[in-house]
């Protein structure tokens, strides 16, 4: 595929197809990393991370938090009666 460098008020721009974005996971408004090497310019989602919220998203919508989680036996100072 092949694009064209065009004016973009005081800059330059380019268009990029819709088909590419959605391959690429790049929605509107996404901020991209970009990077220059070896006379290439590289464009770069960054790494996002989840909120709690979109994580429990992949269990169903909960994440069940509730009850006790079993350190095994009391010992050294933590131990106490």
């Amino acid at each position: 595929m092949q694009t064209q460098v065009k004016e973009w008020g005081n800059s330059q721009g380019i268009r990029i197809p819709k088909n590419i974005l959605e391959e690429a996971n790049i929605a509107i408004n996404d901020i991209l990393d970009v990077n220059v090497s070896n006379g290439r310019i590289i464009l770069v989602k960054p790494l996002r991370h989840r909120t709690l919220e979109e994580r429990a998203e992949e269990y169903g919508g909960r994440i069940e938090l509730d009850g006790e989680y079993d350190w095994g036996e009391k010992v050294g100072k933590e131990k106490w009666e």
